[in-house]
């Protein structure tokens, strides 16, 4: 039997596409998954914090989140707590980037201060909660490094290594939902000793604008501490009009009044 040049050529091509390593596949799943959301513009949802100790005690906190999206960095967010009264008019600023480390403000309305994060500090608790500053910030592809790990009961599983020498972080194990716009379903995160921390789950998604996918609850589990943090959302906004001047210092201290 001969082979003709073209089923060597198609051989030739077949082996090329096939030989995609690891990380160009974990690579264009977070690619993909950054296309699937892009263009939303602004948005503003009202959230619940649940706190839960160790030994099953849960604390109550309120906020209302708003984000600007923004295509040449990262985006831009604003989170101002309503309740209870000892954090009311708590504020956080936070201006994600692409490549370096990201922007972060703190508003404390008993001293009446903006307050500046530093990059050592983003992996501190987020006003008590189990989650870090550096997990505000917006998922942008630049921010890691991926490697592909396996395709189980449906869903992508990939690990983030951060490119900040500051994370908290050694790697997140992400599970993406390709059949469902490649949303999280899950994050593991590994701190730096590279032992597990915490796990986040999404669940309750609903579908906005038939593209943009929202969890409704929010759920960040510490396996060193067994505390546990729960994110409510609540009425979704996506028919919102911002400006850069809605996530200034200025707009910081007045979403704290």
């Amino acid at each position: 039997m001969k082979t003709s040049i073209f089923t060597i050529a198609a051989f030739l091509t077949f082996s090329l596409v096939s030989a995609q390593t690891a990380q160009e596949k974990g690579l264009e799943i977070a690619k993909a998954a950054e296309q699937a959301d892009l263009g939303f513009g602004g948005s503003t949802v009202e959230l619940k914090m649940i706190l839960k100790n160790k030994n099953g005690q849960t604390s109550e906190r309120t906020m209302t989140t708003k984000t600007l999206e923004l295509t040449v960095d990262g985006d831009k967010s604003l989170i101002a707590f309503n309740s209870p009264k000892d954090v009311k008019g708590t504020a956080t600023l936070t201006y994600t980037h692409k490549v370096g480390s990201d922007d972060q403000w703190l508003y404390l309305p008993s001293i009446k201060r903006v307050k500046r994060i530093s990059s050592n500090n983003k992996s501190g608790p987020f006003v008590g909660s189990e989650f870090a500053y550096e997990d505000l910030s917006s998922q942008e592809v630049e921010k890691y490094s991926y490697t592909f790990l396996e395709e189980k009961n449906g869903l992508l599983l990939v690990e983030q290594d951060p490119v900040d020498p500051k994370s908290g972080y050694t790697r997140r194990i992400v599970s993406y939902n390709k059949d469902k716009g490649y949303r999280l379903e899950k994050v593991e995160f590994y701190d730096r000793k590279n032992a597990l921390l915490k796990t986040l789950t999404y669940s309750n998604y609903k579908l906005y604008k038939d593209k943009f996918w929202r969890a409704g609850t929010l759920k960040m589990v510490n396996h060193q501490s067994n505390k546990e943090t729960l994110l409510q959302f609540e009425g979704y906004d996506f028919n919102v009009t911002y400006s850069e001047d809605d996530f200034s210092q200025v707009a910081l201290q007045r979403a704290g009044k």
